[in-house]
């Protein structure tokens, strides 16, 4: 297929693939646990190959409640940890509601939305946060708050870090990256600044050998921990790898 050619016909498939995946969420409700994460599973899967996105996972997933920390690159994260980790709820900026399509497949998949513009709301949803880790759910976050350019991590927001410590949950840290051919970090995923979604999403479609690498870190204790101390520490660490 000619260079010109291949966006417009991956969005086209990817256009489709949302649209079944509107169709399989109304199933959900007569599916169980199972079936439901190998049905996010499949379908995350499929987002990233109908966009011309390989995935490489290094590590071993997590089982059981967990809190999974995750850098934040695009509005590609959510599906590829999904790929990954199906069972994982996010927790996400309101602001996604918005995005046409996937905002609604996003709350399907018991997303916990935050307003960041709006203080109290945070300790709403470390109560919503640790209310689910005690039920025994994954949950997945990204304590920089906002997208970043990949290279470097952006500071981490440490107050969701309390649901685990309040719950003595187990914590995954989780490093993305997208690279292609030429680029160890590819700009074409990066969706930061004045960048639209629109415009991210065609610079995905049109991008050759795009590639994203899930590394799945060891799990770590975090009871009695102080949230910020933490925080720094997953930080460290999870730039440490980056960096490589």
């Amino acid at each position: 297929m000619q260079q010109g050619a291949i966006a417009p016909w991956r969005l086209l498939r990817a256009v489709a693939h949302l649209l079944h995946g509107m169709a399989l969420m109304t199933r959900f409700p007569r599916l169980d646990a199972a079936a439901r994460h190998e049905t996010i599973r499949v379908w995350s899967t499929g987002l990233l190959q109908r966009l011309g996105i390989a995935i490489e996972v290094v590590g071993t997933p997590a089982t059981g409640a967990t809190l999974v920390v995750a850098n934040h690159v695009s509005w590609l994260d959510i599906a590829t940890i999904h790929a990954v980790l199906p069972q994982a709820r996010f927790v996400s900026k309101a602001d996604v509601l918005r995005w046409p399509l996937l905002g609604w497949l996003i709350r399907g998949a018991g997303t916990l939305f935050i307003e960041r513009d709006r203080k109290r709301d945070a300790l709403r949803v470390v109560h919503a946060v640790a209310a689910a880790l005690a039920a025994g759910d994954m949950v997945a976050v990204f304590p920089e708050g906002t997208t970043g350019d990949g290279p470097e991590l952006l500071p981490f927001h440490a107050n969701l870090l309390q649901a685990a410590i309040a719950t003595a949950t187990p914590v995954q840290p989780v490093v993305l990256r997208f690279d292609d051919a030429q680029q160890r970090c590819s700009p074409a995923a990066a969706y930061v600044g004045k960048t639209t979604l629109l415009q991210s999403v065609w610079r995905v479609a049109a991008a050759r050998g795009l590639r994203v690498r899930v590394e799945l870190m060891a799990p770590r204790a975090s009871a009695g921990l102080e949230r910020r101390a933490l925080a720094q520490q997953l930080r460290e660490q999870m730039s440490a790898r980056l960096g490589l």
